[in-house]
């Protein structure tokens, strides 16, 4: 019974990084990163479609992104999706394709994508830790219930800490490489 809660425990934190991971990817960088347009819906036929739905998105060189339109209708749709996302990004159209260069960051901008950072790995660290107290609750639950022993609820507890800290460790790793990859000049 322990051991189903500790996996389940583990699978929890693990989705908790891959969650960090996916936001940290929208936190611009000077570098063309297509995972930045991720949450660009467009208006296609009157409907939000994703805009890796209805174009395809590649990078051009180091600080741009070329974005090829499925439909040649779409292209102003895209743009005005891509300006209205608040992203600082201004897309230029050169007859069939998109390019949206990434502009430099600014030593302010960089402080404040840092910030954006260290608020997505707060975040995570509190839901591993959420994920702590489940699996915290859980043992107690059959502990309550005569299920498990004192000491095997102590020893379930110990080792859902060690799964605790190690994934706190790992948030703190992947905030120190975009930290990192921030402050690149």
């Amino acid at each position: 019974m322990i051991n189903d809660i500790k996996k389940d425990t583990e699978a929890r934190m693990k989705k908790c990084l891959e969650a960090l991971e996916q936001a940290l990817r929208k936190v611009r960088t000077g570098r063309a990163n297509p995972a930045i347009l991720d949450g660009v819906k467009v208006k296609y036929y009157g409907t939000d479609t994703p805009l890796k739905q209805v174009a395809s998105i590649n990078v051009e060189d180091s600080r741009t992104l070329s974005i090829s339109a499925f439909d040649r209708g779409a292209i102003p749709d895209i743009e005005k999706a891509i300006m209205k996302a608040d992203l600082g990004l201004n897309p230029s159209t050169s007859g069939v394709v998109i390019r949206v260069p990434m502009p430099a960051l600014t030593q302010e901008t960089r402080k404040e994508m840092t910030k954006i950072a260290r608020n997505e790995a707060e975040h995570a660290r509190v839901s591993v830790r959420n994920v702590r107290r489940d699996a915290n609750a859980d043992i107690k639950e059959l502990l309550k219930e005569k299920q498990i022993g004192e000491d095997e609820a102590r020893k379930g507890e110990d080792e859902v800490q060690k799964l605790t800290d190690r994934y706190i460790v790992e948030v703190d790793k992947i905030l120190t490489a975009k930290e990192a990859d921030l402050m690149q000049i």
